[in-house]
């Protein structure tokens, strides 16, 4: 089982910071979601500037960058410029990191609220051709638009190519009722990826908990997904940076390695 961590869950960590802890934790990966206040991957030094010396330095870690997470949305007009500019900037990073994923969003929101499927497919089959032959596969969330993991399912066997789908097991259950084995059923071998969280509705809003602390019958969806041969990463995205109030990230990231350990067995 392939663990890593959203960096939105540390966004006063530095990189050093960040990788030292997903070593000592024992995680196998990290995603990037920003590093302290450059939220854009293509500026973090890092990931360009100082590449090789990264490279170097995740290969004596024996830790990988999982994914890159692009945030402008691909359904939304007004921004198409921005969108495909960042989509393709994000994939020349990530290919000359050796980075397999790179995640996109029809909307910005994780629920329904609009977007043009039309464009969204257009630009999302534009960036799966610039990435061909880069080492790098565009992936989308369930989130926005597809909610419904057959309308994605149906998109992603229209756009073809190279592509797949970044399941994250809070989104279509908690904003479509979606059941989870309905999700597997309907996504099958397009699953690439996968965002776990949990949460409860308190006060009629969800509101973010730690792994087995809410209602989100995550459970279920990773024995699911794992009887079904899946091998990609569990990736937790604690969603610190935009919710001060949660929990500190040490305290997150360990329980959540000492929560999936129930599922390496």
């Amino acid at each position: 089982m392939k663990l890593s961590f959203s960096t939105l869950g540390c966004p006063d960590w530095s990189f050093g910071e960040i990788i030292t802890s997903a070593k000592d934790l024992g995680y196998q990966g990290v995603e990037i979601r920003g590093i302290e206040r450059e939220i854009y991957a293509p500026a973090i030094k890092e990931l360009t500037a100082e590449r090789e010396q990264t490279i170097e330095k995740l290969k004596a870690l024996g830790i990988e960058i999982a994914m890159l997470t692009a945030g402008t949305p691909l359904a939304v007009h007004g921004v198409q410029e921005q969108a495909m500019k960042e989509g393709r900037e994000y994939i020349d990073v990530a290919s000359s990191l050796g980075v397999k994923y790179i995640r996109f969003l029809s909307t910005d929101k994780p629920y329904f609220d609009g977007g043009d499927p039309d464009l969204c497919k257009r630009q999302f089959a534009e960036l799966v051709g610039y990435a061909q032959g880069k080492g790098v596969t565009p992936l989308i969330e369930t989130n926005g638009l597809f909610l419904d993991s057959k309308k994605l399912a149906d998109f992603l066997d229209e756009v073809g190519g190279d592509c797949g789908a970044l399941w994250d097991v809070h989104h279509p259950y908690r904003f479509n009722d979606e059941p989870v084995e309905k999700t597997i059923e309907n996504l099958g071998l397009r699953i690439k990826y996968v965002h776990l969280k949990d949460s409860k509705i308190e006060k009629g809003a969800p509101v973010y908990k730690m792994m087995g602390y809410g209602d989100i019958p995550l459970e279920k969806a990773i024995r699911l997904l794992i009887e079904s041969g899946y091998e990609g990463y569990f990736s937790l995205e604690w969603v610190k940076r935009w919710n001060k109030e949660l929990e500190e990230p040490g305290i997150v990231f360990a329980h959540y390695v000492n929560y999936m350990r129930q599922f390496d067995k």
